[in-house]
């Protein structure tokens, strides 16, 4: 409070009142105005001119004496009805690991320039890929934007700076299998998970090879193919209703756990036609859960039965299938690519393509894949030639 109660002393029966107002000056120095007033309703009265003076003056907001960890406090719980549980915990770890440790006990209107352009100094000694460092500044600038929105900060000085940048690096090209190389790969899969079923008597291979079906030919993130229930398998068409985040750090208790939430977005709830490999893959699959799991109804998992399977161990998979194919590993993400391209170069709309990725905005979609669909220049001369 800005308001402090001078004990003991009245005037004309009115209670006695220092008003203070903090603020960071232009040259970026920690500032105070300080007045007397008698009486609570001219104290905050004179508050409010006195803030009012320090932004026309000096065009800057009055600031609170909070710490780093105070702000970030505040900011997560804030954040907890505004945000997925997943995109909470993103920023919880990231903020926790990267700016805490240095900031934690420093008052948040002393973050000037000098102080945080040291600190983008030190995240670059810590070896971190390109990606996570802008996902740390990310994080920290949106925190801060919190900061200056509640007027708490007249300036979020991360601004000023800019983000991190690496002009050595060479942007890696998008990786992807073709029609032919994806038949090898999972010809391996299949071949494997019919082997463990002969020799072991088990088919949890089976939901590894069925993963990476439903994530070629219909383009599915990973979190959406481990949510996939078989309720939302009707006849042809396969319906995007939630999604899985695994090892999600829950507040308020010990150990991470999966998080199922609504898929990444609005657009992200789609309803999509399957193919006829894939619908045969499926019908099969259930047919052999139907047999073999005690219980079995439509709320078991597609890829796993009563739990879903685990990140790392489609990861295993994908190296070992990739491996014994004889093929190059591509990631999992790779496999919405591969999708994508198959449509692309077959002109399938652009449009359409968003749609099935579950894109919100097609200029997303446009700007990632644009470079797969062929140059058309030649047919569109031929097109304009016509007219004479």
């Amino acid at each position: 409070m800005p308001l402090y109660k001078v004990n003991g002393v009245k005037k004309d029966g009115l209670q006695k009142y220092n008003v203070r107002v903090n603020y960071i000056s232009n040259d970026g120095t920690a500032r105070q105005l300080t007045r007397i007033a008698y009486g609570l309703e001219a104290a905050n009265d004179l508050e409010m001119k006195l803030k009012a003076e320090v932004k026309g003056n000096n065009g800057e907001a009055p600031v609170k004496k909070m710490t780093l960890q105070q702000l970030f406090d505040e900011y997560m719980t804030v954040q907890q009805h505004e945000v997925r549980d997943v995109s909470l915990d993103n920023s919880r770890r990231t903020i926790e690991n990267h700016i805490l440790p240095m900031f934690k006990t420093v008052r948040i209107d002393r973050l000037n320039v000098q102080i945080l352009q040291d600190w983008k100094l030190s995240m670059e000694e810590k070896g971190l890929a390109l990606r996570s460092k802008k996902n740390t500044f990310d994080k920290f600038k949106a925190m801060l934007n919190y900061a200056v929105k509640m007027e708490y900060i007249s300036k979020n000085h991360l601004m000023t700076i800019g983000t991190f940048k690496d002009v050595t690096s060479v942007k890696r090209e998008m990786s992807y299998y073709t029609a032919d190389e994806f038949k090898q790969f999972i010809s391996t899969a299949k071949q494997i998970a019919q082997d463990s079923e002969n020799t072991l008597g088990t088919l949890s291979e089976w939901d590894y090879y069925v993963f990476f079906n439903i994530a070629f030919y219909c383009g599915l993130r990973k979190g959406e193919i481990y949510a996939l229930k078989w309720s939302d398998i009707q006849g042809s068409h396969l319906s995007v209703k939630r999604s899985i985040s695994q090892n999600v750090r829950v507040k308020g208790k010990a150990k991470s756990e999966d998080k199922e939430t609504p898929p990444k977005n609005k657009s992200s709830f789609r309803t999509l036609q399957m193919p006829l490999p894939l619908i045969r893959i499926l019908n099969e699959h259930k047919a052999r859960q139907q047999e073999h799991l005690n219980h079995f109804t439509d709320d078991y998992r597609v890829c796993g039965g009563e739990a879903c399977i685990r990140d790392g161990n489609v990861g295993s998979r994908n190296k070992r299938y990739s491996e014994t194919a004889g093929l190059k590993r591509i990631r999992l993400h790779d496999y919405r690519h591969s999708h994508v391209s198959i449509l692309a170069n077959e002109r399938i709309n652009i449009q359409e393509i968003a749609r099935r990725l579950g894109h919100s905005k097609i200029e997303m979609t446009w700007n990632t894949y644009s470079h797969m669909y062929p140059r058309e220049e030649e047919r569109a001369v031929d097109i304009l030639n016509m007219i004479a």
